[in-house]
């Protein structure tokens, strides 16, 4: 079978077989673009009060306590702040998937929101459905695959052009018959 034939097969395969991951890298990686435009993804920040001396982790975790609905009985309900001085601004972020952005020198809540971006991350990655298993074991084998797919897929479309000009070359060499 002539190498051209081959390729092509190859890249229809490969290309089946990676369809449906490469389509939900390529949604999740979208959509990690624009999580600062879209607040569905990730809330907007809001301006907290910028000053000289913010208020200490007590004063937010007694905020968050006292905030109905949130259910924050300690230090073990939040998964991690991220505090912005420059913005007056901590966000917390609770391990059921909210995001409580609070005034720092004040410690007042300013904002309580579902922060999806953890959650498109991990899928992007792979980690969402195995951790370093996924993203080694199919998301790596993946992007090699992708790739392969990209260089068959320009060699599909220089070796016509390549073939076209030899064929040209030849006839110009050749000359009428007397």
């Amino acid at each position: 079978m002539k190498p051209y034939r081959v390729n092509r097969r190859l890249h229809a395969q490969l290309g089946f077989w990676i369809a449906a991951p490469l389509i939900l890298v390529t949604v999740t990686g979208i959509l990690l673009l624009v999580k600062k435009q879209w607040g569905f993804v990730q809330p907007p920040e809001q301006r907290g009060t910028v000053a000289a001396e913010p208020v200490g982790l007590d004063v937010l975790l007694v905020a968050l306590q006292a905030e109905p609905g949130l259910d924050v009985d300690g230090w073990h309900s939040i998964d991690r702040l991220d505090v912005r001085p420059g913005k007056g601004l901590v966000k917390a972020q609770l391990e059921d998937g909210r995001e409580v952005q609070l005034d720092l020198a004040t410690g007042r809540i300013l904002q309580v929101a579902v922060r999806r971006t953890d959650l498109i991350e991990a899928l992007h990655d792979g980690s969402f459905f195995g951790g370093d298993v996924a993203k080694l074991g199919v998301f790596l084998p993946i992007a090699c695959a992708v790739l392969l797919l990209i260089g068959s897929g320009l060699w599909m479309w220089w070796y016509p052009i390549q073939v076209r000009r030899r064929v040209a070359r030849l006839e110009v060499g050749r000359a009428p018959p007397p």
